[in-house]
């Protein structure tokens, strides 16, 4: 499972940025405009929804949980100071994505029975691409932070993020992570949509040369 997180580029347009991605195989997009007006990202999420539906991809918004109502995509993800995920529960209504930021098994246990669908933990490594960091975990960390959820009986999927590359797949998977999220290492690449393919492939176990 690999989420495709947007970022301001240089090179690319978020839309470019996204339909590389997809391209790559990604099916799960997050559009994240931290610093960006609810109309920029309003503007934003209009040309992301028909390609995202073209090819049956998830797109869910960061934190503007009335935007997501408003546009009908897939979910929100909600950080620390963002709306309570059960208020946007409520909302949204229960065919949303609802996903929330952790950064301990404390802020992972705490959503036990709670009507979350995935939960986002980081950062692995320090990432340009974020502002306010958390303590970084590091793989072993993340490995730590996975073995208490786990047998405290919480099965929520967990979605490893901040800072990663290639490298970090298969590490993270031996360290029983559900999925990455990515932005700078396939933005940054050569090739993007060629990045993203070999991060599919890396976690789908395709074999490659």
């Amino acid at each position: 499972m690999l989420q495709f997180i947007t970022n301001p580029s240089d090179r690319w347009s978020i839309a470019e940025e996204v339909r590389m991605a997809i391209e790559g195989g990604c099916r799960w997009i997050q559009l994240r405009m931290k610093d960006a007006s609810d109309e920029e990202v309003r503007r934003t999420a209009l040309e992301l929804i028909p390609l995202c539906r073209d090819h049956d991809t998830f797109l869910i918004i960061d934190d503007r949980v009335e935007l997501v109502n408003e546009l009908r995509v897939s979910g929100v993800h909600l950080g620390r100071g963002d709306m309570d995920p059960m208020e946007a529960r409520e909302l949204l209504g229960p065919h949303a994505i609802i996903g929330v930021t952790a950064n301990t098994a404390e802020d992972i246990i705490q959503w036990k029975g709670k009507d979350v669908d995935y939960v986002g933990l980081g950062p692995v490594h320090t990432t340009s691409t974020k502002k306010n960091l958390a303590p970084v975990l590091g793989t072993e960390g993340v490995k730590e932070v996975v073995d208490t959820v786990r047998k405290a009986g919480v099965e929520l999927p967990i979605v490893a993020i901040g800072g990663l590359t290639l490298d970090d797949v298969d590490p993270l998977k031996a360290a029983g992570i559900n999925g990455i999220a990515v932005s700078g290492a396939i933005i940054n690449a050569p090739d993007p949509m060629l990045y993203t393919m070999k991060i599919m492939e890396r976690l789908m176990d395709i074999p490659h040369d």
